[in-house]
């Protein structure tokens, strides 16, 4: 499959995604207008952001089922519609009630690009580009969220709340016209492509296990993306906008690479072996900032730079292996099961980790923390085996077909 229109795809599949991760990952900057505007406490506001993502954990898999079935242009454009309609609601809201409602149901409508954008990838890329290509994919989510979170404070001081949330839904509505204009359905491959039978999404161990996995490597993800400008602030002293630009160069350079990992698994055509050998990292260089906590900045930041990039690498291979695990038709579903697992274990673990460092400190958090990747390791090795036997069933059957063609 070489169709020259799979990055116009790719393009408008990231473009959704992003556009909705600019509401998902830059709604915290809002916290302080919010607070101001409808007279809300810190508890209050935090419920503001996790509307959202009740609302995207409710309809992942009923999106992903849909798009399995009636394709990704409808749900895209539906969705993202839908979402850019709450958030101008959302905009004029009266009260702390209606904010909660119209966040629940822009997060609701948004999650519809999640599994829609991954199918459409998975659906016009071939193996060899694939784990590139949604490593593209994934990459718009962090750029959305940084750019988001730099540009929302300014619409707000030059139009309030109002602007800001009108802005994320012309943005969301844009992404909508995008995917109706241009999103396709996939050709069929040139040849009949060998399938490996698989049972459905919700019903498929390797599926739930994989998305555990997962829960256990967002964990550490979150925790350092969600706590990096407090523990730059607090316990380094550093100035709170200082701490912040980090936080966004993190995600910049996590963005990037993203899409280097994809680009290697490609070239390797595994994607379990490389998310364990991140997992492996990830355990050793947050074990080593534990270490470093009260070190002398010359050697604590580049480990803690590093660490927190190496938490965010390893999530295009995760949606690439689920995809390729129950196939082309179910990709959608599997997807979103597997951004289901992930949004949970990413709304608990940033808690858990704040009350070990109140608890404790910050060199048992990050100590503690580091046993997550490692439990992922363990948890994936199964896997490993299966996509072996997977790949060398696939090449089976492919040599089969060939000889089929030729003796005919």
């Amino acid at each position: 499959m070489t169709s020259r229109y799979r990055w116009v795809i790719l393009g408008v599949g990231a473009a959704g995604a992003g556009a909705f991760s600019a509401l998902r990952m830059g709604l915290p900057a809002l916290g302080p207008a919010l607070r101001d505007a409808y007279g809300l406490s810190l508890p209050q506001v935090g419920f503001a952001f996790t509307a959202v993502a009740i609302g995207v954990m409710l309809t992942l898999v009923p999106w992903g089922v849909l798009t399995d079935r009636v394709g990704e242009r409808p749900v895209m454009g539906v969705g993202l519609a839908g979402t850019a309609v709450a958030l101008a609601a959302t905009a004029y809201a009266p009260g702390y009630g209606a904010l909660l409602l119209g966040l629940l149901v822009a997060g609701m409508f948004g999650s519809s690009s999640t599994g829609a954008s991954g199918r459409a990838v998975m659906g016009w890329f071939a193996r060899d580009e694939r784990g590139f290509a949604l490593g593209i994919r994934q990459m718009a989510l962090p750029l959305g969220g940084a750019a988001a979170s730099i540009a929302l404070p300014q619409l707000v001081d030059a139009g309030g709340l109002e602007g800001a949330f009108l802005t994320l839904a012309g943005l969301c509505l844009t992404a909508a016209i995008a995917a109706v204009a241009f999103m396709r359905d996939a050709p069929p491959p040139d040849r009949p492509l060998p399938t490996v039978p698989a049972p459905p999404p919700t019903r498929d161990r390797r599926l739930w296990r994989l998305g555990a996995a997962g829960a256990l490597l967002v964990a550490a993800q979150a925790s350092m993306l969600g706590f990096i400008v407090l523990f730059l602030h607090d316990a380094r002293g550093l100035s709170a906008p200082l701490a912040a630009a980090g936080l966004a160069a993190v995600q910049l350079i996590g963005a990037g690479m993203r899409i280097v990992a994809g680009r290697r698994s490609d070239r390797e055509g595994l994607r379990i072996a490389p998310i364990r050998r991140i997992a492996i990292r990830n355990f050793a260089l947050l074990a080593l900032l534990g270490a470093l906590v009260d070190a002398p900045g010359v050697l604590l930041y580049p480990a803690l730079l590093c660490a927190t990039v190496s938490t965010m690498t390893w999530n295009g291979l995760a949606f690439t292996a689920a995809a390729e695990i129950s196939g082309r038709a179910r990709a959608g579903t599997a997807m979103s099961l597997q951004n289901t697992i992930l949004a949970v274990g990413g709304a608990l673990a940033p808690s858990a980790f704040g009350a070990v460092v109140e608890a404790t400190s910050w060199t048992s958090a990050f100590v503690v923390l580091a046993l997550a990747p490692l439990a992922a390791v363990f948890v994936l090795r199964p896997l490993e085996g299966d996509e072996d036997a997977r790949l060398a069933e696939r090449e089976r059957r492919l040599t089969e077909l060939r000889l089929m063609e030729a003796s005919g």
